[in-house]
């Protein structure tokens, strides 16, 4: 376990949230909330048929995780009537609202609308479009936010670049072709989120094929113009660009490149000009790099629902919990 989990870890422990997993009967959920319980990290409900559940979990204790089925809750007519309120100038109808109430992702949602929970986490069986939309529906985006984007919190070992190994990736799980404006949001959004999650100063970078113009096109005038947005927008984050990834992370390569920047050769929040690009950074530095990754992590949502990759296992669930729970601390 990274120290940066094991920090984030003992963060949930110290201010309780409680956490619901929507996807309560799949067996890597059952095995992460179980395995929540017994390390003391925070409250932790499934949502499903408890019947399912306990024939999936079969050898493995839930004791002291909630279940919750939301077909048989006696939230349900509360939630129905909620969800209808927020969405009848949509079109929908008390019926419609009562059926996508029996949804575990809808219900999961509203639990932390409600506040009857701090957060929630899906994504190890569902499309990342399933999981966001019903955030997106009933939370909504945070004050004084734009977009929601999501990141992946890496983290190297071995590793003398970023903040000791760790690094947030941005935007590598959402948006796939954002527009310059966009693209400087992110940066903000994600200079946040790595001042909240790795307690360090973030150093921004906004990546490119092409540094402080070495190179012409669209695809650097739109790393360019995004870096002017973001810096007018907050002068006060220590953020640069365009730069290539190598003047952005590796000090001897950013001086050279990059003489005079506030950040070449230092950089920690890394930010892609579009969701191929980031993708394929996260699974390449997961894979070759041997680095833990978390995520994605959404930003910008009023309160954390955040995504999982379908390829996740129990123990990285546990790890964007412990997360989720910090990034609900915060939202306090």
């Amino acid at each position: 376990m990274s120290k940066f989990l094991e920090r984030t870890i003992e963060r949930a422990k110290a201010d309780r949230k409680r956490i619901v997993l929507a996807e309560g009967e799949d067996i890597r959920s059952i095995k992460a909330a179980s395995m929540i319980v017994e390390q003391d990290i925070c409250d932790i409900v499934l949502l499903g048929n408890a019947d399912k559940i306990a024939e999936v979990a079969g050898d493995i204790s839930l004791d002291g995780v909630e279940i919750i089925d939301p077909a048989k809750s006696d939230k349900a007519d509360e939630f129905a009537n909620a969800f209808y309120e927020m969405r009848k100038a949509k079109g929908v109808t008390e019926e419609q609202a009562k059926e996508t109430m029996l949804n575990s992702l809808y219900y999961g949602v509203m639990m932390v609308e409600k506040n009857y929970a701090d957060g929630m986490v899906a994504g190890a069986v569902n499309s990342t479009s399933n999981v966001l939309r019903p955030a997106l529906q009933i939370l909504k985006t945070a004050p004084g936010t734009k977009l929601v984007s999501a990141f992946f919190v890496m983290v190297v070992p071995d590793c003398e670049y970023g903040e000791k190994g760790t690094f947030i990736y941005s935007d590598a799980g959402l948006n796939e072709n954002p527009d310059a404006d966009a693209v400087s949001e992110i940066a903000i959004s994600s200079a946040a989120s790595f001042k909240n999650l790795v307690e360090a100063e973030p150093k921004v970078a906004m990546l490119s094929y092409s540094t402080y113009g070495s190179a012409k096109s669209e695809l650097v005038d739109k790393m360019q113009l995004a870096t002017k947005l973001a810096k007018e927008k907050r002068p006060d984050i220590q953020l640069d660009g365009e730069l290539q990834v190598d003047a952005a992370i590796v000090p001897s390569i950013g001086k050279s490149k990059a003489p005079g920047s506030n950040i070449a050769g230092e950089a920690n929040v890394l930010i892609f000009p579009d969701l191929n690009a980031g993708n394929i950074a996260y699974k390449l530095t997961q894979r070759l790099a041997k680095a833990e990754a978390y995520g994605p992590i959404t930003q910008g949502i009023k309160k954390p629902v955040n995504d999982l990759s379908r390829g996740c296992s129990a123990e990285d669930i546990v790890g964007v919990v412990a997360i989720t729970c910090v990034q609900a601390q915060a939202n306090k």
